[in-house]
């Protein structure tokens, strides 16, 4: 196939240097169009998003598609918007996930300026404040070592939005709650129901882990294709490492008898539950047949 010549229009805001036209091979792959633009607008690649001109679908940026088979021709148009300024979704994680680890400590090693005590940490909330900095420090080590991202960026403005969650429900709620010296926590603890705790907490850490390198290791390094999961948990709900997640924390819960860490699990497991139905109806669209339709998202008979 021979070279084609594509008319550029930008759409909302205006971006300097954006080309009149560029022009690509049409048997090339989809991404020298996105490359192009981003080059001539000396704007990084994902703060673009490029569509169809006759019918505003997106323009694949990938080399497993050609120009081609977008459906794009000589002379065909396409539309170009500025995204505004971008951050990764991993620099997004680890941002997300350093609040609560950096909150807990400052917390239980501040009691005397924010309790105005002197009363010592009790045991529970000891093994409290391990369990939470445990939990969060795997999430960062799983951002930077396990987790692959379908999409590379997302809105810088919405780093605020995302962190307010952890930041808020599983750092400051949480904390305050379960290191102040009236707390439950600073009480004497029940043996059984504490390492029963512990026991829940290190089950759930260690299979949530599990299910996420499974879900590495479908997708290939540098693509968006994914295949089916199989393993511990993916034949009760679609999202196993959800579930895995909740009998953590529920671990926790029963450690530090906070109604904090409650509140928090349940505004999580709502969040996840939408989540996971989202992904059930992807897999369905995505797999067909082949995928085993599941009846419940995160929790087996429940949810």
């Amino acid at each position: 196939m021979s070279e084609i010549s594509l008319i550029v229009r930008p759409r909302g805001r205006p971006i300097k240097n954006l080309p009149e036209t560029i022009t690509v091979q049409a048997d090339g792959v989809a991404s020298q169009i996105h490359q192009k633009i981003a080059d001539a607008s000396r704007f990084s690649i994902h703060r673009l998003r490029v569509t169809k001109g006759s019918d505003g679908t997106p323009v694949a940026n990938t080399r497993e598609t050609t120009v081609h088979d977008t459906g794009l021709r000589n002379k065909s148009a396409i539309d170009v918007k500025d995204l505004g300024p971008q951050i990764s979704w991993r620099t997004v994680f680890v941002v997300e996930y350093l609040g609560p680890l950096l909150i807990h400590p400052l917390v239980y090693y501040g009691r005397s300026l924010i309790y105005g005590t002197s009363q010592p940490p009790s045991e529970l909330q000891k093994i409290t404040l391990i369990l939470c900095v445990l939990h969060f420090l795997k999430r960062e080590y799983e951002t930077l070592f396990v987790h692959r991202f379908s999409a590379a960026t997302m809105p810088a403005r919405n780093i605020f939005k995302n962190s307010a969650h952890y930041w808020v429900f599983s750092g400051i709620n949480l904390a305050y709650w379960s290191y102040a010296p009236w707390a439950p926590t600073a009480g004497k603890s029940n043996p059984l129901i504490t390492y029963t705790g512990i026991a829940l907490f290190t089950i759930g850490e260690l299979l949530n882990l599990y299910t996420h390198i499974v879900l590495k290791n479908l997708r290939r390094p540098g693509t968006t294709e994914r295949g089916i999961p199989k393993g511990i948990g993916f034949n009760l709900v679609t999202c196993p490492n959800y579930f895995f997640e909740i009998v953590s924390w529920i671990g926790v819960a029963l450690v530090s008898w906070s109604l904090s860490t409650v509140v928090f699990i349940v505004i999580a497991a709502a969040q996840m539950g939408a989540w996971g139905k989202k992904k059930e109806r992807r897999y369905r669209k995505e797999f067909g047949d082949k995928y085993k339709r599941k009846r419940f998202a995160i929790f087996p008979g429940v949810f």
